[in-house]
């Protein structure tokens, strides 16, 4: 049985659907992940949501924590519906479904698939088969060594490239107990500038009047 995505959300009852940007929230394997279950949380206040985690980020991600509202896709669910030449195949699915997709936490390696163009997990499928007509939100975690490090730099001129939007990291504390630059931007920074972005392609979008015959 192919698994399906869904393509719509419905307002209250009798009334026409409402249709909300439809956002990919997806992480890789950073300790930043931990905030997951929060940004999705206010995402979903105002978009639909299905998030894609790899799984070095379930390391860090509470399952628990995600709304029901919010699907969680693997890598294992990539192929698990998939039982003949026809059926659904997950990362085209997402792909056709979603309107934009940010990666919080974005880390070095997965930062460095993507601007080599590899694939091999859902998630860098995902972005491997994505309409860059659409947008892509970035926010990069990692240590400030690695963030500073020339293969970085050289990684973000590629994706800047394709039309991603970079949501810088910033100074604090990190994981290791360093204070420098590459933390995450905040939750409330990220669904912000989403929200806004979201907002305005809506608003470029001018219904078609026809003249009366």
């Amino acid at each position: 049985m192919a698994m399906k995505v869904p393509t719509s959300v419905s307002s209250q009852s009798g009334a026409q659907p409402v249709q909300r940007p439809r956002i990919i929230l997806a992480a890789s394997g950073s300790v930043a992940a931990i905030k997951f279950g929060v940004l999705a949380d206010s995402l979903s206040d105002w978009a639909e949501v299905r998030a894609v985690a790899t799984k070095s980020a379930l390391h860090f991600i509470d399952r628990q924590s995600l709304s029901p509202s919010v699907k969680l896709y693997v890598d294992e669910d990539e192929w698990a519906s998939w039982g003949k030449i026809g059926d659904d195949v997950l990362h085209i699915e997402l792909r056709k479904w979603a309107d934009a997709m940010v990666i919080a936490p974005l880390s070095a390696n997965t930062l460095g698939k993507v601007a080599g163009g590899l694939c091999d997990n859902l998630l860098t499928c995902i972005v491997r088969a994505w309409d860059y007509s659409k947008p892509v939100f970035v926010a990069p975690a990692m240590n400030t060594f690695m963030w500073e490090n020339h293969f970085t730099q050289k990684h973000l001129e590629s994706v800047n490239d394709l039309g991603f939007v970079l949501l810088s990291p910033i100074p604090k504390k990190l994981a290791c107990g360093d204070y420098g630059n590459g933390a995450m931007a905040e939750p409330s920074v990220i669904d912000s500038t989403l929200r806004l972005s979201m907002h305005s392609r809506e608003s470029q979008v001018k219904p078609m009047v026809l003249d009366s015959l």
